[in-house]
């Protein structure tokens, strides 16, 4: 007789469950640690996705430019103009020293030409840097900087500024060189980039933008009077001063000018920046940046047609050409423009066509801030 009737049963169990753990322990070491192949479509796949697309260089200006502002600085040893651009989100403002050091009265003045009184809140004794607060800007989204990017030679930049006053001037080139040093008007320049993107009076403290990334690597601070070749100072190398200056101001009593009304306009400047709102609008428009050109239209005009009306209107349009402009300055300092302009629009069937109008607004300033008061197209 078996004494042991349960013992083959419980041994054919163990051994079972042996070889199922020794396949498990295969299978994962195989298959589970095994890398995915080069070959695999899934992980072309996926890499493909994680790459940074690059945007359109249109799109890149565009956008850049609504963080950048034209400074206008006066006071008794004269005028200034320069450059600069949003840094936080507090409204505070990037530009030179040299543009505001001095100067009793600092306005900044918007890409859609809104004017705001600015504070000075930093300014650098030996490194050409200085801080603007303006309120006003604190829902403007801030220029991005790249704090890790260390410019090399041969790399393509964008600079914008306003050079002689010409308002969000591009001009583009290559860092040409790097880790310069010297010194003008008592500033010290070190680490300088040489680029060889063209700059002048009036670009001071404006952006440079790595044109690959989009982001901002330094502020451009001087030029050559020899020929096209500019400096800039990595942002990296005063972004920590930049934030003391900040945070600082934030427990002081700042001081701003009083109105925009106390700028001296000529009709030259009111013609000016009449012209430069006229393009700034269509070029919105042709960006299919609607909103921007809407907040550009007077209280009045924008009362008469909604925001969708507007967009409605310009939903299909592709081209804008204009020509033929005429600039009046009447007694109350706005600005009467006439000009012809050539359409082209995408219709319904997708067909391209054009159609001339001739074309008016009435430009002037509604709550000190320069707008597209009236507009009229026959």
């Amino acid at each position: 007789m078996n004494k042991h009737p349960k013992r083959l049963p419980i041994t054919f169990t163990v051994f079972i469950v042996i070889v199922t753990s020794i396949s498990l322990v295969w299978i994962y070491q195989t298959i589970y640690q095994t890398p995915i192949g080069k070959k695999s479509a899934l992980a072309q796949e996926v890499t493909g996705s994680d790459q940074p697309k690059k945007v359109d260089l249109k799109t890149l200006i565009h956008e850049s430019e609504k963080s950048v502002v034209q400074i206008e600085a006066s006071g008794s040893k004269g005028k200034s103009i320069g450059s600069g651009f949003v840094f936080n989100q507090k409204g505070d403002v990037i530009t030179n020293a040299h543009v505001i050091k001095d100067y009793e009265t600092v306005f900044i003045k918007t890409t859609d030409a809104r004017m705001y009184p600015a504070a000075v809140i930093g300014v650098g004794k030996d490194t050409d840097i200085a801080l603007l607060r303006v309120p006003q800007l604190s829902n403007r989204t801030p220029m991005q900087m790249d704090l890790q990017e260390i410019g090399e030679i041969g790399d393509e930049i964008i600079a914008i500024g306003s050079p002689l006053g010409l308002q969000t001037t591009v001009t583009m080139g290559t860092i040409s060189g790097t880790d310069r040093e010297f010194t003008i008007d008592g500033f010290s320049y070190q680490d300088a980039y040489q680029i060889s993107a063209p700059i002048t009076h009036g670009n001071s403290g404006g952006p440079l933008i790595h044109k690959d990334t989009g982001k901002v690597i330094a502020i451009n601070s001087a030029g050559a009077e020899q020929g096209s070749i500019g400096f800039s100072l990595p942002i990296q190398n005063v972004k920590d001063r930049l934030d003391k200056w900040s945070k600082e101001a934030d427990s002081k009593d700042l001081t701003y000018t009083n109105s925009i009304k106390t700028r001296d306009l000529t009709h030259a400047q009111l013609k000016e920046d009449a012209k430069y709102l006229v393009n700034y609008f269509h070029e919105s428009i042709l960006m299919r940046d609607y909103i921007s050109a809407y907040s550009m239209l007077g209280s009045e005009w924008q009362s008469k047609k909604t925001y969708q009306e507007f967009r409605d209107q310009y939903i299909h349009t592709i081209d804008i050409d204009l020509t033929d402009l005429t600039f009046d300055v009447n007694d109350k300092n706005q600005v009467n423009v006439s000009f012809t302009a050539k359409e082209t629009v995408h219709n319904e069937k997708q067909e391209t066509t054009s159609k001339t109008y001739q074309g008016s607004f009435l430009i002037g300033y509604e709550n000190d801030q320069f707008k597209l008061l009236k507009g009229n197209r026959e």
